[in-house]
């Protein structure tokens, strides 16, 4: 087994060959934080389970329309880390290219663009975009209940 979860994310990642795979590089890809293998590391697969289940919860709770989901995948950083316009006129990236977190991409209904949805331990993030990210805007980004205070990433 190559992934500490069994989700074999790592038999299915484009760039393995730069990460060397989430059991050898003890559920740190690329450098950064895996959420799957901190949560096992943690509480084991219960953990690894509850904190999914949560996340989805938080997700469906946050009363966005036409945005219900039943599962989240784990997802590299430099997929989903999108740069927001954000005021100034300079993009900010809110994610680490190196983590990997949960997620999950939903159409909006009678759009051609999507939601898309991050989280980690800390906060919920969900946005807007067109196709391949394109013009993103940020729906919701917010510190979950009872997460440690943070740092953005610079």
């Amino acid at each position: 087994m190559t992934s500490m979860c069994g989700a074999d994310c790592c038999d299915r990642c484009e760039r393995r060959t730069d990460c060397g795979g989430c059991v050898q590089m003890d559920g740190h890809p690329f450098g950064g934080t895996c959420i799957a293998a901190e949560s096992i590391r943690r509480g084991g697969m219960a953990e690894f389970l509850r904190l999914k289940d949560a996340l989805i919860a938080e997700f469906n709770a946050l009363g966005i329309p036409e945005l219900q989901i039943d599962d989240l995948h784990l997802l590299n950083g430099f997929y989903v880390n999108l740069a927001y316009p954000v005021a100034g006129g300079q993009p900010v990236k809110l994610l680490s290219d190196a983590d990997v977190y949960w997620g999950n991409q939903v159409e909006i209904p009678g759009s051609n663009r999507c939601y898309g949805l991050v989280a980690d331990e800390r906060y919920l993030l969900v946005s807007e975009y067109g196709c391949n990210g394109d013009a993103p805007q940020i729906v919701v980004y917010k510190r979950r209940a009872g997460a440690a205070q943070a740092r953005l990433p610079e």
